[in-house]
């Protein structure tokens, strides 16, 4: 019988390929990856996730080593674990390097021997403005904080037992399974950025995108599922959101429904800064219109001329036509961004609603209500 492969007991895929899809003369560096899962026993379905164990950047952890002046082989036990590793072991698979707490600004406090450093401490523990204090804890890493404070001596096990577990990313499928039924696309944005005067990246990422080499079994993953899905129906019309990264899944959906000849039609709204830059998939999006899969193809790119443009806007210039959609039946999709875009798409779907549907505010409100609880309206958002 087969190991059931899960988040608990991950497979290890091989990542067999790696391409970057935003230009060379873009601000974003938007990449695809296919990962094989052949031989795992594992499916997807469209609007599933892949979750990725990443491991730290090895230079990032001789850093924090550094830091503390530890040789890395200091015997440590990460909390509700029995056994014993190393500390360098445990700061490269087990450990997230960043994101430290407030209970551990405290604990250097407690340890600190400079006073002028224990005051320091003490007065970001009484910051009294939230946004102060969040603002100041989310610019620091364990290594900074550990740089900073360094009269603050710890032991190692004191160390692991104020970080949190190095969790899985979960990356929205932008591959479908009846094309791809072995592999799992996914679509990333690899991060990284600066802050306390120092480069940082995201930890999965980078991983993802400089760490692993191709065709070698040692990427952790396991198949996430979701509320989030194509209709039963075939026919059902679709209405598709998802600037950036958040075309992922309806890349998914479209592929789907293109390879098994579904009926239904297809609606797209996709963003980015600039076209000849940051248009994700484009021939893809060429193709499906010309055969027709994809009915409609609705781009907003914000920084091609002055006054900046987004979906939400080219939602309100298609409303007349998208209220006809939806009241034919048509399923709304949202996948990005949660602060932003996908509140302004939400608000945009909200007036839409009230003036096509000759409603009022209120009763606009409680019509998408229903609409979400009939499960048409579906959001992926992060």
């Amino acid at each position: 019988m087969s190991a059931v492969y899960d988040k608990n007991n991950p497979f290890h895929a091989k990542l067999v390929e790696r391409r970057r899809l935003s230009s060379a003369g873009s601000l974003k560096d938007t990449q695809h990856f296919s990962v094989s899962i052949e031989g795992s026993g594992l499916s997807y379905t469209c609007g599933y996730s892949l979750g990725v164990f990443p491991t730290n950047n090895l230079n990032a952890v001789a850093a924090l080593l550094k830091a503390t002046g530890f040789s890395g082989t200091e015997s440590v036990t990460i909390p509700k674990d029995v056994a014993a590793i190393t500390l360098k072991e445990a700061l490269t698979h087990r450990l997230s390097l960043n994101h430290p707490t407030y209970k551990f600004v405290q604990f250097l406090h407690d340890c600190a021997t400079d006073e002028a450093q224990k005051a320091n401490l003490a007065s970001r523990i009484a910051e009294t403005d939230p946004e102060k204090k969040k603002s100041w804890i989310e610019q620091h890493e364990y290594v900074d904080l550990l740089i900073e404070f360094s009269s603050a001596k710890i032991s190692a096990q004191e160390l692991v037992e104020h970080q949190r577990k190095l969790m899985p990313r979960l990356y929205s499928i932008s591959s479908a399974p009846s094309k791809y039924p072995n592999e799992i696309h996914l679509t990333i944005a690899v991060v990284r950025y600066e802050t306390n005067g120092r480069k940082r990246e995201g930890v999965c990422s980078t991983y993802l995108a400089e760490r692993i080499e191709l065709n070698t079994p040692e990427v952790p993953v396991f198949v996430a599922h979701s509320h989030f899905g194509l209709p039963a129906d075939d026919a059902v019309p679709i209405i598709m959101v998802g600037p950036g990264t958040g075309i992922a899944p309806f890349r998914s959906f479209v592929m789907d429904r293109a390879t098994r000849g579904a009926k239904g039609r297809n609606w797209l709204f996709f963003g980015e800064q600039r076209k000849d830059h940051d248009f994700l998939y484009a021939d893809e999006w060429a193709d499906y219109l010309k055969s027709g899969v994809l009915t409609r193809l609705d781009l907003a790119f914000s920084r091609d001329q002055a006054e900046k443009i987004y979906v939400q806007d080219r939602m309100r210039e298609n409303a007349a036509e998208l209220w006809k959609w939806i009241s034919e039946g048509a399923y709304f999709y949202v996948c990005g961004d949660a602060k932003r875009m996908a509140k302004d798409v939400d608000a945009a779907l909200h007036q839409i609603v009230s003036e096509q549907g000759k409603m009022s505010p209120e009763e606009a409100v409680e019509w998408v209500k229903h609409f979400k609880k009939e499960g048409r309206y579906q959001r992926d958002v992060y």
